[in-house]
């Protein structure tokens, strides 16, 4: 889980495009041999996808049937579980939404020390369930190297039982088995190149990966540009973690293969390569079963706003269904999961733990993501009322030119902000724009692409209106 995240210590020297030719100009670039990953036959290995992990310490959650008609209504076609919760998994009979189911970390004792408990667990939450309920994966335990380190013993025992009651059952071709790692149980993550496991886990990890490669099973890795940001500040510039366009001066280099990096994520995704790659291991692909960005924090947590988790989301979805890959494996897009669909405020402390959710319990949106061009994927509005506004941090020049727009060619409804009239004051063009904004987005009928403005507008759930200035939107 997002918590355990904490413990992720991590060194990023960071190697500016002009920094690394004046280095390497006198150097031999040896040539980089991509190995090919083999095609796997599972759906989901053939075109990447988004979907969402939902946890369940929510005071207001829904019920299993409301839960999988609001993944219905937000075209969410992929979730994952960290149980294998029955009314779930009953709900979730014949909708096509595909979902990975979990063994929790204090049942792996039980099943890795017992083949017969391990085929009772496939059959009471897989056999029960398959195929009606569309049964992807099985996650077992989470994060145990780093969490729970005593049952790492017990972790391939667990796995191998569970498989070989598939393989009974014969569906060991269909569903999938592997555990999801922290990104700590990889040593200098970057250069993405240097990387490796950190080998007091030799003993689990070389087992495993073999496993994984034998069985065509994906390497489950949670991997949070969150942290690395948080405990690398002033190494890590934010955009380079929230997927922000760069120019090749910003970009982050390694200077033995010479790739470029654009974003955070993909050399945490390429660390997983090359440690796998020291392992001879070239054939396992890379599933990011965790990533995200909280949209609040506590006051040692001020990069957790809504305004970067807005960013980081959607501009990952975008990553993701733009099969943008990764600069060691432009031709792998690893698919994700958004930690995730719910805010779980329940949670323990520190703040932002209970903040990871794009919707609250009820499901009314925490704050809804720029997911324009990605079809009708997260973009209904649950409320009915959304707004058009300014983004912090826009230089007045640009929002006069999007606001000049949008009261001119655009043709929004910008008398109100004229002298003397309701929503004049206060008189500064973030204000201004914000209402021309509004007005144009609801004029359009809140088409997608309304609310943009060349990157300098976002939608929000919070009524902007004030005193006797009433928005549009309302």
């Amino acid at each position: 889980m997002a918590n355990s995240k904490f413990s992720f210590l991590v060194v990023v020297i960071i190697f500016v495009f002009y920094t690394a030719l004046l280095r390497f100009s006198q150097a031999k670039s040896l040539p980089l041999a991509v190995t090919q990953i083999k095609q796997q036959k599972q759906d989901q290995d053939r075109e990447p996808f988004v979907g969402f992990n939902i946890g369940t310490d929510v005071s207001d959650i829904l019920s299993a049937t409301d839960l999988v008609s609001f993944l219905q209504v937000q075209k969410i076609t992929h979730v994952r579980l960290y149980d294998a919760d029955p009314d779930i998994l009953k709900a979730l009979a014949k909708t096509k939404i595909r979902v990975i189911i979990s063994v929790p970390n204090n049942q792996l004792i039980a099943i890795g020390s017992s083949n017969t408990t391990a085929a009772s667990w496939i059959g009471r939450n897989v056999v029960a369930y398959y195929p009606e309920t569309l049964i992807t994966a099985i996650a077992v335990g989470d994060e145990v190297l780093t969490t729970v380190p005593s049952s790492a013993p017990l972790l391939m025992p667990a796995i191998e039982s569970l498989y070989s009651a598939l393989v009974a059952s014969n569906l060991h071709t269909q569903i999938k088995i592997s555990t999801p790692h922290a990104a700590s149980i990889i040593l200098d993550p970057f250069p993405p190149s240097q990387s490796f496991f950190n080998q007091s886990w030799s003993s689990v990890m070389l087992p495993l990966l073999e496993f994984l490669s034998t069985t065509g099973s994906p390497l489950m890795m949670n991997l949070y540009p969150y942290y690395v940001f948080m405990q690398n500040k002033g190494v890590v510039p934010l955009d380079n973690s929230l997927f922000k366009p760069l120019t090749p001066s910003k970009e982050m280099v390694d200077p033995n293969t010479l790739l470029h990096y654009t974003n955070v994520l993909d050399a945490m995704i390429d660390a997983a390569y090359f440690s796998m790659k020291n392992l001879n291991i070239t054939d396992v692909v890379v599933l990011v079963t965790e990533t995200g960005w909280p949209s609040k924090g506590d006051s040692k947590e001020p990069y957790a706003t809504i305004d970067n988790a807005d960013t980081y989301n959607s501009n990952l979805i975008k990553h993701v269904l733009d099969h943008s890959g990764t600069p060691f494996h432009p031709e792998v897009t690893s698919s994700v999961y958004i930690y995730e669909l719910f805010n779980e405020d329940l949670r323990s402390p520190p703040v932002s733990e209970a903040n990871w959710g794009l919707f609250y319990g009820n499901s009314t949106p925490v704050y809804l993501l720029h997911v324009y061009g990605s079809g009708t994927f997260l973009a209904i509005d649950t409320t009915n009322q959304t707004y058009c506004i300014a983004m912090d941090g826009v230089d007045s020049r640009t929002l006069q030119a999007a606001l000049d727009w949008a009261c001119g060619p655009g043709r929004a409804n910008c008398s109100e902000i004229q002298p003397g009239e309701a929503c004049y004051q206060p008189n500064n063009v973030k204000n201004h724009a914000a209402y021309a904004f509004d007005s144009y987005y609801q004029k359009e009928g809140k088409a997608p692409g309304s609310c943009d403005f060349k990157g300098v507008a976002m939608i929000t759930t919070t009524d902007p209106s004030h005193g006797s200035c009433i928005f549009p939107g309302r």
